[in-house]
């Protein structure tokens, strides 16, 4: 269908206990975590916090948890660099 976008992305955290480490999205969970786990990542967990949605939908979600995250610590996550993931 023309037009249609793909729901197929999701919102997830990386974490360690209680402590959100990284917020991002994916299309493929499963790839996403071990890329991190290469790259040095310490954490203990994946948690995927959203139904499959748009790419976008997703990136929005995504925004809206940095901005909740920033309230209440006054910073983003250990590992996620800017404001928008």
């Amino acid at each position: 269908m023309a037009g249609k976008k793909k729901n197929d992305t999701v919102v997830y955290e990386l974490k360690k206990g209680n402590k959100i480490l990284y917020v991002g999205t994916t299309n493929d969970p499963e790839r996403r975590e071990q890329e991190h786990k290469k790259t040095g990542k310490n954490f203990g967990h994946m948690n995927v916090i959203t139904r499959k949605m748009s790419e976008d939908g997703a990136k929005n979600k995504e925004s809206d948890r940095l901005a909740t995250y920033r309230k209440n610590n006054g910073r983003n996550p250990k590992y996620n660099k800017d404001s928008d993931g």
